[in-house]
């Protein structure tokens, strides 16, 4: 795979993600809402294969383009400029950051599907959505290792997912076809194989308030593909935003 990665945000997993794709070869555009000259000290980081541009030009440059932002700004996502364009979907929904949505309270929507409905000239694809970001770069494995995580991804256009497959596999994971985006869900906060069989049991001594420390310093669990698959297969579906920090334990 020969092409370029734009960012649309660049938090912890765009940085996670653009740090994985630079080392397999490939080039980043990273943005965000705050301006190119912000995003100086990542840039400086990645190297020569990086560069800083605002996000209408990080959707222009990318051939695959990431969006990494809160779920509540995704109506600022530049639809236009990603007209033709895959689009990966990180965007998980926490109520608490970003406000109630109807709509994903009440099941009527993933929150993919509602990205997509945005962005109704690209082919979205929900992928690296359910892991930690400290175990997003500490998993990643060549192809073929026998200790490689798998990641599972959802979307309506096969193609599409094709090339995700493709990009994940580059990134250092195998990847486990979930169906379209209405069936994303299997993967959203508060599902089985949402963060925790990434980074493993937090041992008893750890207090709640210090759950999210010993997790984001974790350095996790391989996840193949066939465990993704039992925990994707047989799950009910959480209700719209129920998700909260008891459920890391």
């Amino acid at each position: 795979m020969s092409k370029t990665l734009g960012f649309i945000g660049s938090g912890n997993v765009s940085g996670t993600l653009a740090r994985l794709a630079v080392a397999a070869g490939l080039d980043v555009v990273l943005s965000n809402s705050r301006g190119p000259e912000t995003l100086a000290g990542l840039v400086a980081e990645l190297g020569p294969r990086a560069r800083a541009a605002t996000p209408v030009e990080a959707a222009e440059a990318g051939d695959l383009v990431v969006v990494s932002i809160p779920l509540s700004a995704y109506e600022k996502i530049p639809a236009q400029s990603l007209a033709g364009k895959i689009v990966i979907d990180t965007l998980n929904y926490y109520p608490e950051r970003d406000g109630r949505i109807a709509e994903l309270d009440a099941n009527e929507l993933t929150s993919s599907e509602l990205v997509q409905r945005h962005l109704a000239g690209s082919r979205v694809v929900k992928a690296a959505s359910n892991i930690v970001v400290s175990q997003l770069f500490s998993l990643a494995r060549p192809s073929g290792a026998p200790d490689r995580s798998a990641m599972p991804i959802a979307g309506d256009d096969a193609a599409a997912k094709a090339q995700v497959v493709e990009l994940l596999d580059l990134l250092g994971y195998d990847a486990v076809d979930l169906g379209t985006l209405a069936d994303s869900w299997r993967s959203e906060p508060g599902t089985p194989v949402y963060c925790k069989p990434y980074y493993g049991e937090v041992p008893k001594d750890v207090s709640l308030d210090k759950t999210m420390e010993w997790i984001f310093q974790a350095p996790g669990v391989p996840v193949p593909a066939d465990r993704v698959r039992e925990l994707t297969a047989t799950v009910d579906r959480p209700a719209g935003g129920s998700f909260s920090i008891a459920d890391w334990r």
